[in-house]
């Protein structure tokens, strides 16, 4: 799944190419050095191709895939701009449509649901995947390949009260229902897809419901102000193995795989390289490595930019120098 930076070989032959195509290697001007810079930059596939924009949402796991795509992309050559104010959905698709916008990262359960208009749920997500597909081409876009992680909405509870009160599943909340004081963001004790989804399908209704700001949740789950807390499933907490993520087996919080989208007009100006690259990048994001990430920006108070460098270093997709 790696890509391979520049061998000794590959080095070699582009250095006795330069020299033979500058008769004989005389670099009394420099000419020599300028050959084999301007043919190792032609052998790269964005070389050439038009300035391309590619935007992100504005939080973290998205400043992370936005600085991800923008260095994987440039290492190929391709000349890029990163827009990290892509705006609400319906300016996000006339910039796309328009090809002012050539790619930005989605959830796929929020394509098929808030872009597509899908209402009814799918068992899978390659069907979800395969609905948002239909929809994409049908408008003059395209989702590449998803990622292998799936960042939806979760229940979490510390692992001793998981392990004390036997819950492997949201539906096991149940049986604690009415003793827990339930903590999430204001908005998902109404939202459809919130609390209301949760008491329709499993039938679990808490005893009380704190309000909590994003990013308060795991505090309060550790000092017990609140016994299950509405999450993410790529937060960076959760690499501490102190919480517990309750399964959702009825997918009520659907599919989160993030799909890029892009324009097809776009992905036919950029050659298949452009796409190739992105999907490359897309590959390497498991759950665990998705995590990793967004613990480095939240928890270790890292720059997104140099967390994505650092990861696309260590699986050979961009270069190790400076710059």
């Amino acid at each position: 799944m790696r890509r391979p930076g520049w061998t000794r070989c590959a080095i070699a032959a582009l250095v006795a190419l330069a020299v033979a195509s500058c008769g004989g290697g005389s670099n009394r001007d420099g000419g020599g050095g300028t050959a084999r810079v301007a043919t190792r930059t032609a052998l790269l596939p964005g070389t050439g191709r038009p300035q391309v924009t590619i935007g992100d949402k504005n939080f973290t796991e998205q400043f992370v895939l936005g600085s991800l795509y923008l260095q994987a992309l440039e290492a190929q050559g391709f000349s890029v701009v990163l827009n990290r104010n892509i705006g609400p959905t319906a300016v996000t698709l006339q910039a796309l449509s328009t090809g002012k916008l050539g790619m930005y990262p989605e959830y796929l359960d929020t394509w098929d649901t808030s872009v597509a208009g899908y209402q009814r749920p799918f068992p899978t997500a390659r069907a979800a995947y395969r609905a948002g597909q239909e929809y994409a081409l049908a408008h003059g876009f395209k989702l590449l390949h998803p990622t292998p992680f799936s960042d939806t909405d979760a229940i979490a509870v510390n692992f001793n009260y998981a392990v004390q009160n036997g819950l492997t599943t949201i539906g096991n909340l149940g049986k604690v229902a009415s003793e827990i004081t339930f903590g999430a963001p204001p908005q998902f004790q109404q939202d459809p897809g919130g609390l209301p989804a949760l008491e329709s399908s499993y039938g679990f209704e808490p005893g009380q419901f704190k309000p909590l700001e994003i990013g308060q949740q795991y505090q309060a789950l550790d000092q017990d102000q609140v016994q299950a807390a509405d999450v993410n499933t790529t937060d960076g907490q959760l690499l501490t193995g102190g919480y517990t993520l309750l399964r959702d087996p009825r997918r009520v919080f659907g599919w989160g795989n993030v799909v890029p989208v892009a324009s097809m007009q776009v992905l036919e100006r950029e050659g298949p390289a452009f796409s190739a690259t992105i999907n490359k990048v897309s590959s390497l994001l498991t759950l665990k490595a998705m995590r990793q990430l967004n613990a480095a920006v939240d928890i270790q108070n890292q720059n997104p930019a140099t967390v994505a460098r650092q990861f696309l270093i260590a699986h050979g997709l961009i270069p190790d120098r400076p710059g």
